[in-house]
């Protein structure tokens, strides 16, 4: 026995060695996998230099003029002429146009300059410094939406500094009160300055999404429509009859059955479900899922894009009796004047009368079967790869300025030219918003090349 006590010693420190050695290898492989490993350092480029410097002007309290004066600097820097409109004092959009050689077919650069606000209190490091950590710009407004717009500056400015007249005229607007509604902004220069829009057959906005799985895009979501919010005001006598109004209502806040499945709706769902773990079979054909009765068992996120839905508020003193605030989710081709009827003989009986706010849509989905949708996926794939879907996303309970648009017959997508992963994206709105310096890069790159191609190829038809 003395013998086999020393071999049997070793052999079982090395067993133990090689056991911790698998255990510290799989604990490296885990880190990795769930993205925790330190990130290299950042580059810091001069385009996240203009980035930083946009941040640091705080432009969450209706004061868009600063940064369209920056906007504007930077512009007449390059040989670009570009107008700062107000539509009320310091309430601010910019405009600029590269004249092309024919009219028609024009590509509008949007993106909108105000951000909401920021609670510095709340964030571990300054909302407006635009401070560089771990390769990653904190700031209000890195995703929604300067860093995007500064994406679409650099690729404006790549066309001007050319020296070559493109084929089609390239729009860069930068506008006011988009987290607002876009009255003063979108809304506002539709109705006062329809020479922005002359000829502008496509426009690339903020509303894209890229699914991201250990730190590669795994989808990547060009936005073509939205639910339309139309907003009231219910007004009654007396709490009591305005409380039984509300009561009335509620079913219509989360509704038990579809009202229509629109096609694009259910081709983005079908593009989706290979993604979704829980939920694939349902939405790899939602007209299946509805006749096998299944429709109840999707999230609310996916029921409410073939649903007329509805917010309610609380009942509240008013001038004269009591008020209640109705936000109302409309399907894109639903005509807001027809709901706001039926609501109008559904609340009569109770003694309750229907303000109108404010109104959006209809406003049709924009068509994958573009140019611009072929170039999009193009130069995705040249840039990122091709081991992922790239097909649409349709919002539910978000919306953007492209409504404007596409009301009036362009085609807006909705692009995030960079990855984005699920933690970044729990800062837009919230705290730590923060967009990952070589991502940005990564998104500068693409957009470059989306625009350069637009302006000068020759690929392209009038589609």
């Amino acid at each position: 026995m003395r013998r086999w006590r020393l071999p049997l010693a070793l052999l079982l420190a090395g067993g133990a060695a090689i056991g911790a050695l698998m255990i510290y290898n799989w604990r490296v492989q885990d880190t990795i996998d769930s993205q925790l490993w330190i990130p290299k350092p950042a580059r810091i480029t001069p385009e996240i230099v203009r980035l930083q410097q946009y941040v640091r002007i705080d432009t969450s309290k209706n004061n868009e003029i600063d940064g369209a004066r920056f906007l504007a600097a930077i512009l007449s820097q390059n040989g670009v002429r570009a107008e700062i409109i107000e539509s009320a004092p310091r309430r601010a959009s910019l405009y600029a146009r590269l004249q092309g050689k024919r009219d028609g077919d024009a590509l509008l650069l949007l993106n909108h300059i105000d951000v909401v606000p920021a609670d510095p209190a709340a964030w571990t490091r300054p909302p407006f410094a635009a401070s560089e950590r771990l390769n990653m710009i904190y700031g209000r407004g890195t995703l929604d939406m300067k860093g995007i717009a500064l994406c679409q500056l650099e690729a404006f400015l790549d066309v001007a500094r050319s020296g070559r007249t493109p084929e089609r005229d390239i729009v860069f607007l930068a506008t006011a009160d988009e987290e607002n509604d876009g009255l003063l902004g979108t809304g506002w220069l539709v109705e006062h300055r329809p020479d922005i829009f002359r000829g502008v057959r496509y426009a690339l906005n903020e509303g894209g999404i890229t699914e991201t799985q250990q730190e590669r895009i795994s989808y990547f979501g060009i936005e073509i429509g939205t639910k339309m919010v139309c907003r009231v005001r219910l007004h009654a006598p007396t709490r009591e009859a305005l409380q039984r109004t509300r009561i009335a209502l509620e079913p219509h806040i989360t509704p038990p059955d579809p009202d229509r499945i629109l096609p694009e709706v259910k081709e983005f769902l079908h593009e989706i479900a290979p993604l979704r773990i829980e939920e694939r079979e349902l939405l790899d054909d939602i007209e299946r899922a509805v006749a096998a009765g299944k429709f109840w068992l999707l999230a609310p996120g996916y029921k409410e894009l073939t649903q007329n839905a509805m917010w309610l508020g609380g009942v509240e003193a008013g001038s004269g009796g009591f008020v209640m605030d109705v936000n109302m989710f409309n399907l894109p081709d639903e005509l807001p004047e027809h709901r706001i009827g039926r609501l109008r003989e559904e609340v009569a009986p109770f003694g309750a009368t229907v303000e109108v706010v404010r109104t959006s849509g209809p406003a049709p989905f924009s068509s994958r079967r573009t140019p611009v949708w072929a170039l999009l996926e193009r130069e995705i794939r040249r840039e990122y790869g091709a081991d992922f879907p790239v097909g649409s996303e349709i919002l539910a309970a978000s919306y953007n300025d492209s409504r404007y648009l596409r009301a009036r017959g362009i085609d807006a997508y909705g692009v995030w030219p960079f990855p984005v992963d699920f933690y970044q994206t729990e800062g837009i709105h919230g705290v730590d918003e923060r967009i990952r310096a070589d991502w940005f890069m990564q998104g500068v790159s693409l957009m470059r090349r989306v625009v350069r191609e637009y302006a000068f190829g020759t690929l392209l038809s009038s589609g």
